[in-house]
């Protein structure tokens, strides 16, 4: 498959390694007509990624990831929008402050671990960006406490794990109400987060689809075959988008570049179809 389209890119906004501009600059040089800014709950970096659209020649999608309640998994609605959403930073707002909680708690835990790490460090590695655990997991790296990110994230900040702090998020409903008040498409991200057996998995999607939900996020780094066809005939049976991503936060998270998942020309041209009717509806 020839991948046009990467809807699935995070940036310094978040906890991205690149500015919005250089993840544009990035995904033009991979060779793509298409990507999506999908930064943790905010839009900030959205609209340096859109000014840089024509300088680069590609077309820019704003986008955003949200983080829902959900359990015993991980559940992250993707937004997509026709034009920069006017007003979404603010209904994100809650979100946002219960990060700043968040963070703290983390590195306390990590304190009573033994480990020597501070906020004050994180702070500096994140910058002017929203503080996410990749930053903590940086800092980490740095000071040796772990070699890489997969390990700092199954030994301390993973769901389950002992730094862990869970943050406040929105119900389901709400992740996906919000992006549609906002003429977005909302999308589930990576499903195989969601931990469900396929009757209980069909149930869910079926139940977010009732609530608004538009489309499923297919094409994805950790899907195995086998999943990527049970997400695409679940989407099917229920009318609904297929998409996809790398889910890009920098080029030592992973080793994967902007564009090596996501959509075809013939997918990829369903989906600006749907995308774009938003902005009329």
């Amino acid at each position: 498959m020839h991948i046009r389209a990467d809807l699935h890119v995070h940036t310094r906004a978040s906890d991205g390694d690149l500015d919005p501009e250089q993840a544009v600059s990035q995904a033009r040089f991979s060779g793509l007509d298409t990507v999506a800014v999908t930064d943790h709950d905010t839009v900030a970096g959205t609209q340096e990624a859109l000014d840089s659209a024509k300088k680069h020649g590609i077309e820019v999608i704003a986008g955003v990831e949200i983080s829902a309640v959900f359990e015993p998994g991980t559940l992250h609605i993707l937004g997509y929008f026709p034009s920069y959403p006017k007003g979404f930073e603010q209904a994100l707002k809650p979100l946002q402050e219960a990060r700043k909680l968040r963070f703290p708690r983390m590195v306390e835990k990590l304190n009573k671990l033994g480990i020597d790490i501070s906020l004050e460090e994180v702070l500096k590695i994140a910058g002017d960006a929203q503080v996410g655990r990749p930053h903590i997991a940086k800092v980490l790296i740095d000071k040796g406490s772990v070699r890489d990110f997969d390990e700092a994230f199954s030994r301390y900040l993973a769901k389950g794990r002992p730094a862990y702090v869970e943050k406040e998020k929105m119900s389901p409903r709400e992740a996906i109400q919000t992006i549609l008040a906002h003429k977005g498409v909302p999308v589930l991200a990576h499903p195989f987060t969601l931990e469900l057996e396929k009757p209980e998995l069909r149930r869910f999607i079926r139940e977010l689809a009732d609530y608004g939900l538009m489309g499923i996020e297919v094409s994805y780094p950790e899907h195995t075959r086998s999943q990527k066809r049970l997400f695409a005939q679940i989407a099917r049976e229920h009318g609904l988008l297929i998409t996809g991503g790398t889910d890009y936060h920098g080029p030592g998270q992973g080793g994967l570049t902007i564009g090596a998942y996501g959509l075809d020309k013939e997918a990829l041209s369903v989906f600006r179809e749907r995308l774009y009717q938003r902005s009329s509806s």
